[in-house]
């Protein structure tokens, strides 16, 4: 019986920021979610999202363009949030499938928001820290950000760094090398028929 890919996403979001404190009453938000889809069995990235989110509690500031290229003018035309967690949920099965991130900010991101905002999170909890399990796999003492692990495993930097869709393909990269692959499989789910949607909302 054909079972299927087992399917991975690799997500990174770039999310309000400021140079120093946040403004009076604003809060981080995300504004950008990037996903990146990748077949754990025949170890290849599948597809790559770019979903841009509208903050409702806070705006761009100059300092959040100049690291992520993302403009107030360009979220006010994303989804909501609510929206945003939804095509997650149906459309690449996010609470089904295991999901990796370069480090815990971005769950961590995803707990408070939904919290905040009484939205489902679209996550199921099979979630994989890439950068512990980077650090592991090449016996560093500190944890690498992404652009030093693609250098340690001799491996280019695709795109614009702090893009959300272009970091999470960029990650995915680092997962699918030797050292990383096998643990990443250890904590996905049994394979099961999961079916790519490969055609966003929006970017």
């Amino acid at each position: 019986m054909d079972e299927g890919p087992k399917l991975l996403n690799v997500v990174d979001v770039e999310a309000t920021c400021w140079d120093g404190e946040p403004p009076p009453g604003e809060v981080n938000e995300i504004i950008e979610i990037g996903l990146t889809v990748v077949d754990l069995v025949r170890g290849e990235r599948l597809a790559k999202h770019r979903l841009l989110v509208r903050p409702e509690r806070s705006r761009v500031s100059a300092f959040c363009t100049e690291l992520t290229g993302l403009t107030q003018e360009e979220v006010d035309g994303g989804l909501s949030f609510a929206e945003a967690c939804r095509w997650l949920a149906k459309e690449q099965a996010a609470g089904a499938r295991p999901w990796a991130s370069w480090g815990d900010y971005d769950r961590h991101q995803f707990t408070r928001q939904c919290g905040a905002t009484g939205v489902a999170c679209p996550f199921g909890s099979r979630h994989t820290n890439a950068k512990a399990v980077f650090t592991e796999a090449n016996g560093l003492r500190k944890r690498p950000g992404m652009a030093q692990a693609l250098t340690l495993a001799g491996l280019p930097l695709e795109g614009r760094h702090h893009s959300g869709a272009d970091d999470s393909w960029n990650i995915a990269a680092l997962i699918l090398t030797d050292g990383m692959l096998h643990r990443v499989r250890s904590v996905a789910p049994p394979p099961g028929r999961e079916e790519l949607r490969d055609k966003p909302p929006t970017g």
